[in-house]
């Protein structure tokens, strides 16, 4: 019942925060992109490196 409760808060806080700051949000999921990619980029790099 909780994690139903705080999952609906979680997704009612993040329609505020991009209907009310719409700027910081694209900033917030831009820098989270650039994050997950360099993430993807340093395992194939050491993936890459493992097998050669």
């Amino acid at each position: 019942m909780i994690k139903k409760v705080l999952t609906w808060l979680g997704i009612a806080f993040l329609i505020f925060f991009i209907a009310f700051n719409p700027n910081s949000a694209a900033a917030v999921f831009s820098s989270l992109g650039q994050t997950i990619g360099d993430i993807a980029r340093g395992f194939g790099t050491f993936f890459t490196n493992l097998v050669a």
